[in-house]
């Protein structure tokens, strides 16, 4: 069986929330746009009624008092005039119409009521047409000099009922600057008040916002509290609106996660207590059998061979099992936070050797040993460690297995590298990660575990090698070697186990 694996993924960080294109954001600028452009749009409209409203009264009561002034002075005008006869007439209009500038026209003659006035770039080809040919008043405002102005111009008729043209035209020119400062002014007061009106809108969606994102910061708080693993984080349930749904849920969510986690950690320590209890129940039945398989081990050369197989057979299944209990308890006191170091400061490389040679393994294993790689380590614990990795190795791997010792100093600080290769078939694809698992088999036609320090393994030796790694402060990872001389394509497998290299006096903990 080839190693098992519990490898962890560092949970992504969390971004810090941010005001600048944030949902308060959005809702101020979609607040302001909405009320800018309401108030855009009453004001075009607005200043185009009120302008229209206006120009319509100025044109209707021009029309009207050029028609009755007109109307009033004609009726002692005589036709065909004279130059002089059509002076007069044009100033006496002039006069009724509050000094309006008024053009007079019969057929070849023309009078101006001012003469020093420019009247012919005012007067439109256009009017002048529409007026001869028509038989009522007609008007037109045009630009001269950058000001408007109104044109008011009617035929005079006969008063016998035909009304038949006399050929006589009567023009009447009004000023609207006045007119369109008053709508200029209108104008500009409206335009005055959009300013408050987004002021007013920027601080309704300021509230508004802050309505609406309240219970959304609220909720997000309290989503990231439970994420980091407060299971009793809870919001308050206000109102009956879409929010107060969310929030609703999210309390129900959590209450459920709450309940499973509880469910689980109590059907855990159940597991963990009951390992404990099991292991510990089988100590003593496991030595008193101990003892008669070692006895039997011992006449075993005095037995018929089939008998000595079985007695021998006994004795390796009990050292197993005994070994196997062993590992279960040892990984019952790593659940139950139980394990501690006795750390001294230690020359790893003579560790190392004492562990090969302990087990037989010196004739075996190729070693790189770097001189004085001192540190504050468990002794025990590092034995277990070399123990469980080489034996992996010599029993998964093939020959040659090289054990390499160094020290490695990095911007995380100093650290003791410990390497077990082997050439054998390496690791199967997708197994990395989970090598260090507990009783986990890469091939499943195996009936035996990941290795330990005896001759078959236990299924934990490498989950047991892992957390007295970690109870070390450091960590054991594994790949497939990369090619070079004597590998081929890159076979084998590598166990890199990194300590931290802590000297007499450091902090350990």
């Amino acid at each position: 069986m080839r190693r098992g694996g519990n490898g962890g993924r560092a949970a992504p960080a969390r971004r810090p929330w941010r005001l600048v294109g944030g949902l308060r954001t959005r809702l101020v600028v979609t607040f302001v746009v909405v009320a800018l452009i309401s108030a855009v749009t009453a004001t075009a409209l607005a200043y185009r009624d009120a302008r229209t409203a206006v120009l319509q009264r100025t044109q209707n009561a021009a029309v009207n008092d050029l028609r009755e002034r007109v109307g009033a002075v004609a009726a002692d005008f005589d036709v065909p005039p004279d130059q002089q006869s059509l002076s007069r007439f044009a100033a006496r209009v002039s006069d009724g119409l509050g000094g309006n500038i008024v053009v007079v026209r019969y057929q070849d003659l023309s009078a101006v009521s001012d003469s020093l006035a420019d009247t012919a770039s005012r007067i439109g080809v256009g009017l002048r047409a529409a007026v001869t040919t028509g038989k009522d008043a007609k008007f037109q405002r045009v630009r001269w000099r950058g000001d408007p102005y109104l044109v008011v111009g009617m035929p005079v008729t006969y008063a016998d009922g035909d009304r038949r043209a006399s050929g006589l035209e009567v023009y009447a020119i009004s000023d609207l600057r006045a007119e369109r400062d008053d709508t200029a002014a209108l104008l500009d007061s409206v335009r005055t008040g959009i300013v408050p009106v987004v002021l007013l809108s920027a601080v309704l969606a300021l509230l508004a916002a802050g309505t609406v994102l309240r219970p959304v910061r609220r909720l997000g708080r309290a989503t990231r509290e439970l994420a980091k693993g407060d299971l009793g984080s809870r919001v308050s349930v206000t109102g009956h609106d879409e929010l107060a749904d969310l929030a609703r849920t999210f309390n129900e969510s959590a209450d459920a996660l709450q309940a499973s986690d509880a469910e689980l950690r109590e059907q855990e320590a159940k597991a963990r207590r009951f390992v404990a209890d099991v292991s510990h129940e089988l100590r003593t039945p496991l030595a008193a059998m101990t003892m008669v398989a070692t006895v039997l081990e011992e006449d075993a050369d005095q037995l018929p061979p089939d008998a000595a197989r079985a007695a021998r057979t006994v004795g390796e299944e009990t050292a197993r099992l005994s070994r196997l209990v062993e590992d279960l308890m040892e990984i019952s006191r790593f659940d139950a936070g139980a394990a501690r170091l006795n750390a001294v400061e230690t020359d790893l490389a003579d560790t190392v050797r004492a562990s090969l040679a302990l087990r037989g393994w010196t004739d075996r294993v190729e070693t790189e040993l770097g001189a004085d790689v001192r540190a504050v380590v468990d002794r025990r614990r590092i034995d277990v460690i070399v123990a469980n990795l080489v034996g992996n190795a010599l029993r998964h791997g093939a020959p040659p297995v090289t054990v390499t010792l160094t020290t490695d100093r990095a911007a995380d600080g100093a650290w003791v590298v410990l390497s077990v290769a082997d050439h054998g078939p390496g690791l199967p694809p997708g197994t990395e990660e989970r090598v260090f698992d507990r009783f986990y088999k890469a091939d499943a036609a195996r009936t035996r575990g990941a290795a330990d320090d005896s001759g078959q393994g236990s299924g934990l030796g490498t989950a047991i090698a892992l957390e007295n790694a970690r109870l070390h402060g450091g960590t054991i990872a594994v790949a497939d070697a990369p090619a070079g001389p004597g590998r081929g394509s890159g076979r084998g497998a590598v166990f890199t186990l990194r300590l931290p290299l802590r000297r007499t006096g450091e902090d350990t903990e």
